[in-house]
């Protein structure tokens, strides 16, 4: 008999980042908790290279390999958001369901604490091919 685990709680805290990264048996090296701790401070999504910046600007050195690398794998275990856009990934500390508003203006993306009806995703999805 198979058994199934209780999904996660969704990630709503700094705290509750750090704690799953140690659920999950991550290690929680230091350039890993500047990421984190940059994405829950900014509140918006970042890439990659904003990120390296404004870390190496506070005066948290970290190398460009080590940024992608910690991204990579805090994404893969969803303990942090990838946005996939057509000029590259974006980054951002909410990983519970949500929806995006995208700003033609700034070109900014805005989280929204809203779950969509199933019936509209599959129409955007049909049209849109997303």
């Amino acid at each position: 008999m198979q058994t199934t685990s209780a999904p996660l709680p969704p990630i709503q805290s700094l705290e509750d980042a750090i704690e799953r990264c140690q659920l999950l048996g991550m290690r929680l090296s230091r350039q890993r908790r500047y990421i984190l701790e940059l994405l829950w401070t900014a509140q918006e999504h970042l890439s990659a290279r904003e990120i390296y910046d404004r870390l190496n600007q506070q005066g948290r050195e970290i190398g460009h390999t080590s940024v992608y690398q910690n991204l990579e794998a805090l994404s893969e275990q969803n303990i942090i958001e990838c946005v996939e856009r057509s000029d590259g990934r974006l980054y951002g500390h909410f990983s519970a369901p949500h929806s995006h508003v995208n700003c033609v203006d700034t070109n900014q993306i805005i989280d929204i604490d809203i779950q969509l009806p199933e019936e509209l995703l599959r129409q955007v999805e049909a049209k849109t091919g997303v």
